[in-house]
C-alpha cells in the first residue's frame, strides 16, 4: 500500500511539474523574442567590449536590483514588452546566453551601435547592426540544432517577434559629431536618410532570409530634446531643431519602408513604432504622465547634467519617477514602461502603424 502511494506521489508530482510549465508556456504570446538596437536596450552585450559605451557600474540599475549594462535606473522598453508578451524573465543578452535558453529570443543589441560601420567608433569596441545580424545567424544555426530541422526552425521563428531600434547614434555619434566624422559634409540630412534607410533595409532582408517574419520597427526619438543636446541650447529648455528635422526624415522614410516591405514580402508583417511622437508627447504633456523634470538627467554633471553622462559612483536624483530622462540621453524606467506599453497598446493612431506589437504578436 505503502510503495502504491509513493508512485502515486511521483505521478501528482510529475503532473502539476508539466502543468507548471505548460501553462508557463502557454502565458506567452509569441515562441521568442529577438532584438536588435543600441544603448536604448541593451542589457549587457557592452559589458566585455574595451569601450566607454559601458554601464555595468552603480548608480546604473539603482531600481534593477545593481548595474547590469542596462542605460536606465531600472528596466528598458524591451524589458517591460517582455513583461507584456507574457515571458516569464527578461530576454537574456547575447554575450550571456547559451543551449535552450536562445528558443526564448535574444537580445543582440550594443551601446553606440549604428547603422553604418563607423558610427559611434570614437567610443571603442560596438556591435553594428550588421555585427548583430551575423549573431542572430549564429543563433538560427543553433536553433537549427536543437529543434531537430531548418523545417521545425523556421516554423518556430516566423511565429516569433523582432524589435529593431537603430539610427540614433548614426546622428549623435556620427552625423552631429564633424569632429570625427564627415558624413555631415558628405551628405545632405535628405541624402543621410537615404543612405541610412537602404543600409538598414538590407539588413532587414538578411533576417528576414534567416526566417524572421513578425518586425517591430522603433523609430527615432527627439534627440534635440535631450539633456545633452539641451545643454547646448540657449535657454536649456528649446529643442535643437535642426537635430530633431534630422531625426523625423529618418523617420518618415523608415514609415515609407514598413510599406515597402510589406508589399514586398506578403508573408511576413513590419510595423513602425512612433517613439518620436510618443516622446514629444511626454514632454509636451509631463504632468499627465506624473512627469514633473523633462529637461534635465536624473543623473549627471554640467548643464542641465546632461554634458556629461552619469559617473560611476555618482549619487541620482531622489524622485526618478519625476523625470523622463536617467542621464544626458537615456530615458528613465518611468519613461520607458510608457514608451514600452504604448507601442504594445497603441493610445493614438499615430503610436503605431500599420498596428501595434499587441495585434502583430496576435498574427
Amino acid at each position: 500500500m505503502e510503495s502504491y502511494l509513493k508512485k502515486w506521489c511521483v505521478v501528482l508530482v510529475l503532473l502539476c511539474f508539466g502543468f507548471s510549465v505548460v501553462k508557463a508556456q502557454a502565458q506567452a504570446q509569441v515562441p521568442c523574442y529577438f532584438i536588435f538596437g543600441d544603448s536604448l536596450v541593451d542589457n549587457g552585450n557592452n559589458n566585455g567590449l574595451i569601450s566607454i559605451a559601458r554601464s555595468n557600474y552603480f548608480p546604473y540599475g539603482i531600481d534593477f536590483g545593481g548595474p547590469t549594462g542596462r542605460f536606465s535606473n531600472g528596466k528598458t522598453t524591451v524589458d517591460e514588452t517582455a513583461e507584456l508578451l507574457g515571458f516569464n524573465g527578461y530576454i537574456p543578452a547575447y554575450n550571456t546566453v547559451s543551449g535552450r535558453q536562445i528558443l526564448s529570443g535574444v537580445n543582440y543589441a550594443s551601446a553606440a551601435a549604428g547603422i553604418r560601420e563607423e558610427t559611434g567608433r570614437q567610443l571603442g569596441q560596438r556591435i553594428s547592426f550588421s555585427g548583430q545580424v551575423r549573431n542572430y545567424q549564429n543563433t538560427v544555426s543553433q536553433v537549427v540544432q536543437l529543434l531537430g530541422d531548418e523545417t521545425r526552425a523556421a516554423d518556430y521563428l516566423k511565429r516569433c517577434i523582432y524589435s529593431v531600434g537603430l539610427g540614433s547614434n548614426d546622428y549623435l555619434n556620427n552625423y552631429f559629431m564633424p569632429t570625427f566624422y564627415s558624413s555631415s559634409r558628405q551628405f545632405t540630412p535628405e541624402q543621410y536618410a537615404n543612405d541610412l534607410i537602404s543600409r538598414y533595409s538590407t539588413q532587414l532582408n538578411a533576417l528576414y532570409n534567416y526566417g524572421a517574419r513578425k518586425f517591430a520597427l522603433s523609430g527615432i526619438g527627439a534627440i534635440g530634446c535631450s539633456p545633452n543636446a539641451l545643454a547646448g541650447s540657449r535657454d536649456g529648455r528649446t529643442c535643437v531643431e535642426r537635430i530633431n528635422s534630422a531625426n523625423q526624415i529618418f523617420n518618415n522614410k523608415l514609415r515609407s519602408l514598413v510599406d515597402q516591405l510589406n508589399n514586398n514580402h506578403p508573408d511576413a508583417k513590419f510595423i513602425y513604432i512612433n517613439a518620436y511622437g510618443i516622446f514629444q508627447d511626454m514632454i509636451t504633456n509631463p504632468s499627465r504622465f506624473g512627469f514633473r523634470v523633462t529637461n534635465a538627467g536624473c543623473c549627471g554633471i554640467g548643464r542641465n547634467a546632461g554634458q556629461i553622462t552619469c559617473l560611476p559612483g555618482q549619487r541620482p536624483c531622489r524622485d526618478r519617477n519625476a523625470y523622463v530622462f536617467w542621464d544626458a540621453f537615456h530615458p528613465t524606467e518611468a519613461a520607458n514602461v510608457i514608451i514600452a506599453r504604448r507601442s504594445f497598446n497603441a493610445q493614438s493612431a499615430s503610436d503605431a502603424y500599420p498596428m501595434d506589437i499587441s495585434r502583430l504578436a496576435q498574427l
